[in-house]
């Protein structure tokens, strides 16, 4: 009798454990799958991001050089609604990058600052001086993402 009820008693132990080792396996399945998918946002919202600067630099860059050349107003106020377009393509990303990875809100918003520093150039040899900051800028911000997800 007593070679019975351990039997049972193993067998249900036997079976809880599994079960236990089976939810465990299946939590610890869901986590990596959800780092992974974090990981892909973060890569899309930085390459997102880094693609935004370029286009708001090279916006405000041609503003710029249009407003200094003195050329009509028409061309000028043309450039400035692009570059405001660009300027509002760089909100999303830089949010999802600072949210995502922490430790990149820093290097992505001195960037964007550094990007939309292009503005009101004294000459035509600021306009390139700000943009070889904003370029050194957004490089450090790369960087730092490769720390961040290596």
């Amino acid at each position: 009798m007593w070679s019975s009820i351990i039997a049972v008693v193993g067998t249900l132990l036997g079976g809880a454990l599994t079960g236990l080792l089976q939810i465990k396996s299946a939590r610890m399945a869901q986590n990596a799958a959800r780092a992974e998918q974090r990981e892909e946002a973060l890569r899309r919202a930085l390459g997102e991001l880094v693609a935004a600067l370029g286009d708001h630099r090279r916006a405000l860059w041609h503003r710029e050089v249009l407003r200094l050349d003195r050329v009509s107003e028409e061309a000028v106020e043309a450039a400035r609604t692009a570059s405001r377009a660009t300027s509002s393509a760089v909100s999303g990303p830089l949010v999802t990058v600072s949210v995502l990875e922490q430790s990149l809100a820093e290097p992505a918003r001195q960037a964007a600052l550094a990007a939309f520093n292009l503005r009101d150039a004294a000459d035509h040899s600021d306009p390139a001086s700000r943009r070889e900051a904003a370029i050194a800028a957004t490089d450090e911000l790369v960087t730092a993402a490769a720390r961040a997800m290596s």
